[in-house]
């Protein structure tokens, strides 16, 4: 599937990286209505319910849901953030995330070869397990960077690109997206997928990818997190 058809089908963009999303994590993946849910098994124990601007009536039923346990989560794809936050607020539910975004490329803008430090006391890693593709920098024992990558059909969702306190500004979250697109591409793939916070936005954006939906993540709870990270 490109890009183009993606960003022109913003249900079908979810279902693909929530089935990579879940993919990198290991998660159960399950459906409700026409929309995918994971289960989060090694943070809350519990669903998180997807979907892209649903009506008001599928909104409730999927509120409802979420509002069955405090732990759950409903997590919204849209440009319409003030309409689903009154929803939201309707329905009993509390934003505890709204600064999020899906963000989208074409793999065939991103460099293909296995990236090299000019750091000598910094050392790269990589393995797969489990259709998993991760890579590592550390610097001696200390871990500096991670992330991983997961391929669904002809997309590679990224997750977890993470550089450490003490190593930002160094350049290793762009290290790292390029050494898991390396191991991306011994897949046939086509579009790259991730979440976003607002510190990744400006280095995927300065790698060239773009934003298609903002991302509201809702709750029983006021408890939240960033899905791109926790």
């Amino acid at each position: 599937m490109s890009p183009e058809t993606l960003i022109e089908d913003i249900t079908g963009l979810l279902e693909v990286w929530v089935a990579g999303w879940a993919g990198c994590r290991g998660y159960q993946t399950s459906t409700e209505g026409r929309f995918p849910a994971a289960l989060r098994s090694d943070t809350s124990g519990e669903w998180e319910y997807f979907a892209a601007d649903p009506t008001d009536q599928e909104f409730g039923e999927l509120a409802a849901r979420t509002a069955e346990a405090a732990p759950r989560v409903l997590t919204i794809l849209t440009n319409d953030i003030p309409r689903y936050t009154a929803l939201a607020a309707r329905h009993g539910l509390n934003v505890t995330s709204g600064s999020q975004t899906m963000m989208i490329v074409d793999m065939e803008t991103q460099d293909a070869e296995d990236p090299w430090l000019s750091d000598d006391d910094l050392s790269l890693t990589t393995s797969t397990h489990h259709g998993v593709h991760y890579a590592e920098v550390k610097s001696g024992e200390a871990l500096a960077a991670s992330g991983r990558v997961f391929v669904v059909g002809e997309t590679a969702v990224f997750d977890k690109i993470i550089t450490e306190p003490a190593f930002q500004r160094r350049g290793l979250g762009s290290f790292i997206m390029r050494a898991l697109a390396a191991q991306a591409f011994e897949h046939d793939v086509q579009t790259g997928l991730l979440l976003a916070s607002i510190d990744g936005q400006k280095l995927y954006s300065h790698l060239g990818w773009s934003t298609v939906s903002q991302v509201l993540m809702l709750s029983a709870s006021h408890d939240g997190s960033d899905l791109s990270l926790s």
